[in-house]
């Protein structure tokens, strides 16, 4: 059962992600990508997946705070194998916050398949933004 973002966030909505899990530093999402969102080898294009792990870390550091924004300052990407899905089916992103400072939020998130293989990994870190400032760069 999907639960929502707790804000409107119109690329992740326009994507197609969904939020499953959402508490304690942790977060777990579902993307079905869909074919306009795959390479020329038919298998999810590596920017869409990046977005999706961007999410994930996010949404993980987020969850402990989720009155305030996050803004992604650094991230690193692996990736494994090909994140390849049939119809019907979805990459599964699971996010967890390693270690957080007042300001600052460090991450982990990895993508599976469908058969539970791990697709990508990636790092990530993210500055805590109040939702009342505009940044001069994205919120997530």
């Amino acid at each position: 059962m999907s639960i929502p973002f707790g804000v409107k966030i119109p690329f992740v909505e326009h994507l197609g992600f969904s939020l499953e899990r959402f508490d304690n530093g942790q977060s777990e999402l579902r993307f079905a990508p869909r074919p306009e969102h795959c390479n020329s080898f038919d298998v999810t294009h590596g920017g869409a997946v990046m977005t999706f792990l961007d999410v994930v870390m996010a949404t993980a550091a987020r969850s402990v705070d989720p009155d305030m924004g996050v803004v992604t300052i650094e991230m690193k990407t692996t990736f494994m194998r090909p994140a390849k899905v049939s119809p019907g089916q979805a990459l599964v992103g699971q996010g967890l916050l390693q270690h957080r400072t007042r300001s600052m939020a460090f991450t982990e998130g990895s993508v599976f398949d469908a058969q539970g293989q791990l697709c990508a990994r990636a790092t990530g870190t993210f500055k805590y933004v109040s939702r009342r400032e505009s940044p001069a760069i994205s919120t997530d």
